[in-house]
């Protein structure tokens, strides 16, 4: 039941009502009740009973939660359906649109107290926030949600502090990321707190850092837990996330025919559910998926189908970080002046605060096509702001690769120890992938 406010705010809105209505205290006691009562509880020098409440509520013709919280009937019901409706905008419309009703229902749930809505509401400004590049305003939504809900058990702030790390990693932040990931996977599983969906979303989201970090392990180890975790799980489009996310460990096994597969069911369930953005990312994970099969005419047409659903839906940092990726099969068809041209226009979207790891990647891609073109000065240039982007995010799993192409570039142009000092940098982030960064693994989840 919904607190109640205190006797004197309810002792002023029972006289304003009974005052509307051109009642009298006696008129409004009775039969149950004296006027002195009445009189009494107007002056909030009583703690009116849930019983008197009722019999004056229906005396005044109000509902008895509307009289005692001053909440509207129904308002909570309504609010509720505000929600939905905010939340299909998100998922099949604009993430602005969806951020304007957001912010209205945010408004209403605070002025009316109801905390659930407003954590609610908190968080979809977060996801708004996410989808339009917006980081730092992100973050900070999904912060003002888990505090909304601090006194709530962990697993109600669960999507609030995936939110926040998911932030966070898009920002470059790589280890904090994982840490804030792989801290609640710890005290959710040590604590017993088995809730399949909460444990299956930070799983699935915590595959994409480990993967950049080149903790390879950990990914396979994630995507295990989240298959196992999915027959349990309630909610479909958490699947489908699932299934979108594991599809990245299998293709770094090599397993490409699974990855397809596991793709396939992420993008039925999409359509199911009418989820265009989650749609959109099923489009450009499966360019990635033929990109690395060498298919690359098919991996153009999806990662243009990507581009051009995110596009539509203004998720600018999402459309830039697939522009990348475009880029990279293009240059790999022999269109690379495309490519460069496609790279300079979303780098000024990508930043060291902003996509990092895509940065890095269009960096890296720019330098390749000025060493083709016998632009060593470019190349290095672009090379050594990969380098940079890539140890500040501490994406080990890139690094390596940069090193060498690095490396490679320093020896053909005689500088030799400038060269054995870049390979060295690589081979140390090739010993053992993830282990100079991470500290113990999580605890496993009672499967």
């Amino acid at each position: 039941m919904a607190k109640r406010d205190d006797p004197e705010t309810i002792g002023r809105r029972v006289q304003r009502l009974r005052r509307e209505r051109g009642l009298t205290q006696r008129q409004l006691a009775e039969p149950a009740y004296t006027p002195a009562y009445v009189s009494t509880l107007e002056a909030g020098r009583v703690r009116p009973s849930d019983e008197a409440l009722r019999h004056i509520a229906e005396r005044l013709g109000v509902t008895y939660e509307e009289l005692a919280t001053g909440r509207p009937a129904r308002l909570a019901t309504d609010l509720r359906l505000r929600l939905t409706e905010a939340q299909r905008t998100l998922a099949t419309g604009e993430a602005k649109e969806a951020a304007e009703q957001y912010a209205r229902l945010l408004a209403e749930a605070e002025k009316h107290e109801l905390t659930d809505l407003q954590a609610e509401a908190l968080l979809g400004l977060g996801e708004c926030a996410l989808e339009t590049g917006e980081l730092e305003s992100g973050r900070r939504f999904f912060e003002r949600s888990e505090q909304v809900l601090a006194e709530a058990p962990l697993p109600a702030r669960v999507r609030a502090l995936r939110g926040r790390a998911v932030a966070h990693y898009l920002a470059g932040e790589l280890r904090y990321a994982v840490y804030l990931f792989e801290s609640t996977l710890d005290e959710l599983n040590r604590s017993g707190l088995h809730d399949p969906d909460a444990l299956l979303l930070l799983y699935a989201s915590v595959i994409g850092p480990y993967m950049d970090m080149g903790a390879h392990a950990r990914a396979a180890q994630a995507a295990e837990f989240a298959l196992a975790l999915a027959p349990q799980a309630g909610d479909p489009a958490l699947v489908a996330r699932m299934h979108r996310s594991v599809a990245r460990t299998l293709l770094a096994e090599g397993r490409i025919a699974e990855a397809d597969a596991s793709l396939a069911k992420a993008s039925e369930l999409y359509r199911q559910l009418r989820l265009r953005t989650e749609l959109a990312n099923c489009h450009w994970m499966r360019g990635y998926v033929c990109a690395q099969n060498g298919e690359l005419e098919r991996a153009e047409e999806e990662l243009r189908i990507a581009q051009s659903m995110l596009s539509a839906k203004r998720a600018a940092l999402y459309t830039s970080q697939v522009a990348v990726e475009l880029a990279d099969v293009l240059h790999r068809r022999g269109k690379s002046e495309e490519a460069a041209e496609l790279l300079r226009k979303v780098l000024g979207d990508l930043s060291s605060e902003r996509g990092a790891v895509h940065a890095a990647a269009a960096h890296r891609l720019l330098g390749i096509i000025a060493e083709d073109a016998r632009d060593t000065e470019a190349a290095e240039e672009h090379y050594v702001r990969a380098l940079s982007l890539l140890e500040r995010a501490g994406a080990a799993g890139d690094l390596a690769d940069l090193c060498r192409l690095l490396g490679d570039l320093l020896r053909r142009t005689g500088r030799v120890e400038a060269a054995l000092d870049a390979y060295r940098t690589g081979l140390g982030h090739r010993t053992a992938p993830g282990t100079t960064t991470l500290g113990p693994a999580p605890a496993q989840p009672p499967l």
